[in-house]
Order: structure tokens, then C-alpha cells, then sequence
């Protein structure tokens, strides 16, 4: 058994790798500007460099699932941290557009496997009664870092620029890395849970997982919940300032309160799902979603600038809850011996909805001349497809489930 004193220890490093990982990933958005102009590239292959992270990442999710089932949770973790740190440096080193693209793939490879073996480690070390509040400590870390990162960004941009700020980022995930190569250490009495894979060997247990019919659920829960936030997040600014009317500093300050709102109801929602009743959890998952959906139409027909941030507001608690729900129920569900590949397939989803829903929101808002009204009618379709998803989750068909119980 791990103590809690040790639990507690482990927490608190995975808090500080997301909160790194996060700031290095949320950093590039503000640094591109100083990029851009330093190596005078197009909109186009800006857009490329900001991609290629997201195309790295993606990939990586299910051979760093896979990889953490295999050689531990420990192991994918410090080389994952490692890894994204030294290419976090050697941004800042770059000399032409195609060495940038290559290096932030890079990075977003090896960024890939931190989630899915933090994910094992929280299966292997917390009880089952406190998996979904030790997943929102980590997921919170997005919203605390999406307050901060602004101010300071801008402050070390223009106080050491871009390229030596780059370099202190992978310094301090060095010293992470150090800091998880001592202080994360698994007593030797742990193990996995007791699974063997139903006919198979350990090598069939991905083939397992992708014809479960809940993976397809979660896959596509994740795709559709995704698809929402970062429709959300990449073009409200954008909405907001062309259609809206607000100016770039009224923007910052306004988007502050839902940026609070979503570390607030991430870990109100980690408190809540621990104590929800066995199989509660889908039924509230899709009421949240019709919720998700309701909201989202009355955003884009708020009469004002105020009723659209409330509204904002509350659709980013509900989606907040959602995004910690889908983890909760992999590492609540399955066997620890496939938790990291599991979360891999199914944060896949997630990380695709990264990448082709802003591009997709882009041509609609393009085809239909400036109205983002189609591009809000495909979000709250995905808030539906997301409902259906969490309705039809069969917890017991299934060889991997059959197996476990």
C-alpha cells in the first residue's frame, strides 16, 4: 500500500509536470508573435507551427498509454518530462520554419505520454474513492495556468525575449524530471491489479480496448466534449472582438471570470463524482450535456456583452465537469494494468477535436461570410452526439470488463 503521505507527495509533483507542460504549451501562443516577426513568416506557416505541437501530441497518445502499461507509470513519466523539456530548449535555438515545425512536433511527442502515465500512476497509488479528486489537482492546473500565463508571458518576453525564455522553460522541467526520478518511487508490494487479457496475450490488450464498445463511447465523448472547449477557446476571442464589439483589453479582463469559473468547477467536480452512486455518473454526465447545449444557444443569442460571459460562464462549468467525468470513469472502471493505454485512446479523441475543430470553424465562419451561427449550431450537435455517448455506456460488455469482474 502507498501512504498517504507518499499519495500526497506524488500529487503534488504531477500538479507541478501538467502546470509546466501546460505553460510551456500555452507560452508558444504568446512568444509566436515575437517569432514571427524575428523569422518573418507567413500567417500560413505560423499556423503550421502552432499545429505541429498538436499533431505530435495526438500521436502520441496511445503508444504513450501503451508504453506506461508495459514499462510503468514511473519510467514513461520522467522520460516524457525529460523530453518535452529538451525540446522546449531547443525552441528557443531554432534557426528556420522547418527546424520550429520539427521541434514542437517533437515536443508534442513527447508531451504525449505524460497524461496517460499520470493517469496509471493515479490508478495505482489512490483508492478508487479518490481517483476523480486526485484527477481534478491535475486538471486544474489548466485553468490556474490560463490566468497566469498572459501577465506572464509578456513579462518575460519583453524583459529576456523569446529564445532565452524558451531555454529556462526546459531548465525547470529538467529539474522536474530529477525531482520525479527521486522522489516518485513505488513500493515494492504494488502492483497491477490482478487481469489477464480474455484469450490473448498482454500484446492483444490495445486490439481488446478498440473493439470494447465502451472505448468507442469514451473516444467519442471525448471527441465531442473537446471539440466544444476548443472551439470555444480558440475563436471567442476573435467572435467576441469582430462581432461583439470589445477591444483587446476589455478582453483580457472579461475572460478572466470564466477562466476562474473552470478552476472552481474543476475541483467541485472531483468532490462530487467520488461520491456519485454506481452508475449515476452517465445519466448526470448527459443531463449536463443537454445543459451544455441549452447554454450554448442562448450564448450566441445573448442580447449583450454581459449575459454572453455569464452564460460563457456557467457552459464552462458544466463542460469543465464533463472533461474531468470521461477520465474518471476510465480510471474508476478499468483494470490499472490498462489504465495508461485506455486513457490514450480515449484522450486521442480529445486531442483530434483539437486539432480540426478550429480548422473546421474557420471554413464555416469563411463559407457563411462572417456569421458564426452555423459554427455554434456544430457545437451544440457535438454537446447531443456527447449526450448519446454517455447514455449508451454499457459498463459490462466486453471481454476487458468480463475480465476484470
Amino acid at each position: 500500500m502507498v501512504s498517504k503521505k507518499q499519495r500526497n507527495l506524488i500529487l503534488l509533483l504531477l500538479f507541478i509536470g501538467w502546470a509546466i507542460g501546460n505553460f510551456d504549451r500555452y507560452f508558444i501562443n504568446y512568444a509566436i508573435l515575437s517569432i514571427t516577426e524575428d523569422l518573418q513568416l507567413s500567417p500560413t506557416s505560423t499556423g503550421l507551427i502552432l499545429s505541429s505541437f498538436f499533431a505530435g501530441y495526438a500521436l502520441m497518445q496511445i503508444p504513450g498509454g501503451w508504453l506506461a502499461d508495459k514499462f510503468g507509470s514511473r519510467r514513461v513519466l520522467i522520460v516524457s518530462v525529460l523530453m518535452w523539456s529538451i525540446f522546449t530548449a531547443m525552441t528557443g535555438a531554432v534557426w528556420s520554419l522547418t527546424s520550429m515545425i520539427i521541434i514542437r512536433f517533437l515536443f508534442g511527442i513527447g508531451e504525449g505520454g505524460f497524461q496517460p502515465s499520470s493517469s496509471k500512476l493515479i490508478s495505482q497509488t489512490f483508492p478508487s474513492s479518490k481517483r476523480a479528486w486526485a484527477m481534478s489537482i491535475m486538471l486544474s492546473t489548466s485553468g490556474i495556468v490560463s490566468l497566469i500565463v498572459p501577465v506572464l508571458s509578456v513579462y518575460m518576453l519583453t524583459t529576456i525575449g523569446w529564445r532565452v525564455s524558451f531555454l529556462v522553460l526546459g531548465a525547470i522541467g529538467l529539474i522536474i524530471s530529477v525531482f520525479y526520478w527521486i522522489f516518485i518511487k513505488l513500493p515494492e508490494g504494488i502492483k497491477e491489479e490482478e487481469f489477464k487479457p480474455v484469450g490473448a496475450n498482454q500484446e492483444s490488450v490495445f486490439k481488446q480496448l478498440i473493439k470494447t464498445p465502451l472505448m468507442l463511447n469514451l473516444f467519442i465523448a471525448y471527441y465531442s466534449i473537446y471539440a466544444i472547449n476548443w472551439g470555444l477557446a480558440t475563436w471567442l476571442p476573435t467572435y467576441l472582438v469582430n462581432i461583439r464589439g470589445l477591444d483587446l483589453i476589455s478582453l483580457g479582463w472579461v475572460q478572466t471570470i470564466p477562466g476562474l469559473a473552470m478552476v472552481f468547477a474543476i475541483f467541485l467536480s472531483g468532490y462530487v463524482i467520488d461520491r456519485l452512486p454506481e452508475g449515476r455518473e452517465k445519466v448526470i454526465g448527459a443531463i449536463s450535456c443537454v445543459l451544455i447545449g441549452c447554454i450554448l444557444y442562448l450564448m450566441f443569442n445573448a442580447p449583450n456583452v454581459t449575459m454572453f460571459i455569464t452564460y460563457q460562464t456557467i457552459v464552462i462549468m458544466f463542460i469543465s465537469f464533463i472533461m474531468l467525468l470521461l477520465p474518471a470513469i476510465i480510471l474508476k472502471r478499468l483494470p490499472s494494468s490498462v489504465i495508461g493505454t485506455s486513457m490514450g485512446v480515449a484522450n486521442t479523441g480529445g486531442q483530434l477535436a483539437g486539432f480540426i475543430t478550429p480548422l473546421a470553424i474557420g471554413f464555416i465562419v469563411q463559407m457563411f461570410n462572417g456569421s458564426y451561427d452555423a459554427a455554434f449550431w456544430m457545437l451544440i450537435i457535438f454537446a447531443i452526439i456527447c449526450m448519446v455517448s454517455l447514455l449508451t455506456l454499457n459498463y459490462r460488455k466486453g471481454g476487458l470488463l468480463q475480465a476484470e469482474q
